[in-house]
C-alpha cells in the first residue's frame, strides 16, 4: 500500500579538527534487502557541494577498439590527471546506477594528514563511474575499484562508498598511501540480511573479520602498512580501519556522525540511541556499523529519512534564535565560528542547502535489470526535492536534468535544478509556513509516481517479453515525461509562493490578504534585544483631584393645607 506522507518524515514546524572544511559534504544510506519492505536492495547518496551543479549523467553502452584509453579528470575540479587502459565493452550509466543496476555512492572522510597527496591518477569520481561502466555486480565493483588504484595509483582522500546491487549491499573505505605513494588501504564489508547502515565523512568501519571473504574484504596490507607508521601494535582481530586511519574526534562526531545517528534513530527508535552518541558529550561511544530497523523499509521510508533537520532532539535546529522568527533549520556557512574568543558550531543535518543532487537507488533481483533498477532522482536539497523515477534501461536522461543544460554560473529556466533552487531559496526565508506548501505539493508527485509504479513495470515487462529494446524506449519516454512534470509544477509552484506570501503578507485561499503576527516567543526576543527603544510610552494617568462639593439646595415652600 502506498502511504501519501512517509513516517520519517520530520514535523513541520571542540577538538582538534573542529574545523569543518569544504569535505564534511555527503549523506549515503544502505538497506539490504532483507531489510527492505518489497525485497529491492536500496541505497542513497546526497552529493553536498557548494560548488556542484546538480544535473543526471548518461553514458552509453559501447565497444571499445583494441589499444584504446580512458581520460581521466579529477571529478571535483575537471583537471587531466592522466589515461587508463580501457576495456572491451563497457555498460550504459544513468546517474549512479548502470543498466544492471549496481549502484555506487560516496561520502569523503579525508583522514590522516599524513596520507594526504598520494602518488596516482584515479580519484574518487572516475572510481564511482568507470566501476558503473565496468562491473555487473557490487562485489565486481568493489574488484575493478582497487585494482585501479593498485595500477594506476590513488588521487583522492579517505573515502567511504557504497556499493550494492539487486543482492548484496557493500561498504567500501579507503585511504591512500601518503605523497609519492602509489596505491591504496582498504576495507570492505558486506551487510548482512535484514539491517542498515550509512556514513556521513567518518570512516565507520572498525574490526572486520580476516577470514570470511563472503562478507568481508580487504587489503593484504592494510593492517602491515599501519604497523609500519607505528600507528597499530596490537593483535590483527584487534584492528580498527576507522580508528587507525581516521581516529574520531568532536567534529567527526558532531558534524558526520550525528547524521549517520540521526538515520539510526529514526528508523530503529527501539534502540534508544540517545543524543550522546552524536553531540560529543561522551567521545568514547561508538555508533554500530549497521542496526535492524524497527520496520521493514519502504522506497517512500527511505526518502524521508533523506530529510531531516534533527527535529524532536535537542539538536534540532528549528528550535534557537538561529532559527529566526519562521523557525527556519539551516544556518550559512561558515559551520563553526567565535564569539568574544569562545568557539561555536552550527549543526550538520542530512538536509542542507548546498545538496547539487540526490538520488535513492532501488535494485530488484525478480526483474530484467533495465525495468528493475530505479534511480530515483532529485536535485537541490532533499528536504524540497521530488524525487523523480528514472529507470536503469533508460537510453537517455530527461532533459530538465540532463548535462549541459546549464551550470553552476548560468541560470536558466530550463534547469531543474535552477528551478528547485529558486522554490527552496524562496521557502527559506518563511520556512515554516512555506514549507508546508512545498511538502504537499512534494507529497502529491512522489505519491503518484509511486501509486503508478506497478501499472507503469507491468507494462514495460509485458513488452520485455518480445522487444528488450521496446521496453527500454517506453521506460525511457516515461522517465522523461515524469521529469518535465515534476519541473513544470515545480516552476508554478515557485509563481504561486511569490504571490501568496509577497511583501510579507499571506494570501489565503480566496485571495484575501492576510498579516499574520510573529509568535509570541520572537516578539518576546525582540522585545529582550531591543525592547527599550521600542516600547510605546504608556499614557501617564489624570491627576488626583477631588469634585467640588455640590452646592445646597433650599428646601421646597410647603404650601398650607386648605
Amino acid at each position: 500500500m502506498i502511504r501519501s506522507f512517509s513516517k520519517f518524515l520530520p514535523p513541520l514546524a571542540v577538538a582538534a579538527g573542529l574545523a569543518a572544511p569544504a569535505a564534511l559534504a555527503c549523506t549515503s544510506l544502505l538497506v539490504s534487502k532483507g531489510a527492505s519492505a518489497d525485497g529491492s536492495t536500496l541505497i542513497t547518496y546526497a552529493a553536498d557541494s557548494h560548488e556542484l551543479y546538480g544535473e543526471l549523467y548518461y553514458t552509453p553502452a559501447r565497444r571499445n577498439a583494441p589499444g584504446s584509453q580512458r581520460d581521466i579528470f579529477e571529478w571535483d575540479t575537471g583537471k587531466f590527471l592522466g589515461r587508463i587502459k580501457e576495456v572491451p565493452v563497457t555498460w550504459s550509466v544513468v546517474g549512479n546506477m548502470n543498466e544492471h543496476q549496481v549502484s555506487i555512492g560516496e561520502s569523503t572522510f579525508t583522514g590522516r594528514k599524513e596520507l594526504e597527496g598520494p602518488s596516482g591518477i584515479i580519484d574518487y569520481g572516475s572510481l564511482i563511474y568507470t566501476a558503473l561502466e565496468r562491473a555487473k555486480t557490487a562485489r565486481e565493483a568493489i574488484q575493478v575499484m582497487t585494482d585501479l588504484v593498485a595500477e594506476y595509483g590513488y588521487a583522492s582522500t579517505g573515502e567511504s562508498f557504497s556499493i550494492a546491487d539487486p543482492k548484496e549491499a557493500w561498504i567500501l573505505e579507503m585511504i591512500g598511501k601518503g605523497a609519492g605513494q602509489k596505491g591504496a588501504v582498504w576495507v570492505a564489508r558486506r551487510l548482512p540480511e535484514g539491517t542498515i547502515s550509512a556514513h556521513a565523512n567518518q570512516a565507520r568501519i572498525r574490526q572486520f573479520p580476516l577470514n570470511d571473504s563472503a562478507n568481508a574484504l580487504y587489503s593484504k596490507d592494510v593492517i602491515s602498512f599501519a604497523r609500519e607508521k607505528g600507528w597499530f601494535s596490537g593483535a590483527d582481530k584487534d584492528f580498527s580501519f576507522a580508528d587507525t586511519y581516521h581516529p574520531l574526534d568532536f567534529g567527526g562526531i558532531r558534524f558526520a556522525e550525528g547524521r549517520v545517528w540521526s538515520i539510526f534513530r529514526r528508523a530503529a527508535p527501539s534502540l534508544g540511541l540517545g543524543v550522546e552518541y552524536a553531540d560529543g558529550s561522551k567521545p568514547d561511544l561508538r555508533l554500530p556499523l549497521w542496526v535492524k530497523p524497527d520496520g521493514k523499509l519502504s522506497v517512500q521510508d527511505v526518502m524521508g529519512l533523506m530529510r531531516d533537520h534533527f527535529e524532536g532532539t535537542p539538536l534540532d535546529m528549528s528550535k534557537d534564535v538561529g532559527a529566526g522568527p519562521y523557525a527556519v533549520p539551516y544556518r550559512w556557512r561558515p559551520m563553526t565560528w567565535k564569539v568574544d574568543g569562545k568557539e561555536y558550531v552550527h549543526e550538520r543535518a542530512i538536509s542542507t542547502q548546498q545538496t547539487g543532487f540526490s538520488f535513492v537507488a532501488q535494485m530488484r533481483s525478480w526483474m530484467p535489470a533495465p525495468v528493475g533498477g530505479v534511480l530515483w532522482f532529485g536535485v537541490d536539497d532533499t528536504a524540497t526535492t521530488v524525487y523523480t523515477p528514472v529507470y536503469a534501461g533508460v537510453r537517455r536522461a530527461p532533459a530538465n536534468f540532463a548535462q549541459g543544460v546549464a551550470s553552476r554560473g548560468e541560470f536558466s529556466w530550463d534547469s531543474s535544478f535552477w528551478v528547485f533552487n529558486w522554490v527552496s531559496n524562496q521557502a527559506y526565508g518563511r520556512w515554516s509556513d512555506m514549507s508546508v506548501d512545498v511538502r504537499k505539493v512534494q507529497g502529491e508527485l512522489e505519491g503518484q509516481f509511486l501509486a503508478d509504479q506497478g501499472d507503469i513495470e507491468k507494462a514495460a515487462l509485458e513488452l520485455y517479453k518480445s522487444s528488450p529494446e521496446q521496453a527500454r524506449a517506453y521506460l525511457t519516454d516515461y522517465s522523461s515525461q515524469q521529469g518535465g512534470k515534476v519541473h513544470t509544477r515545480w516552476r508554478k509552484l515557485g509563481e504561486q509562493l511569490l504571490v501568496k506570501y509577497i511583501d510579507g503578507n499571506v494570501r489565503d485561499e480566496s485571495g484575501k490578504v492576510n498579516h499574520p503576527k510573529y509568535p509570541d516567543s520572537w516578539y518576546r526576543t525582540i522585545v529582550k534585544d531591543a525592547g527599550p527603544r521600542l516600547a510605546v510610552p504608556e499614557t501617564p494617568a489624570a491627576p488626583d483631584v477631588k469634585p467640588p462639593a455640590p452646592a445646597p439646595q433650599s428646601k421646597p415652600t410647603v404650601a398650607p393645607a386648605p
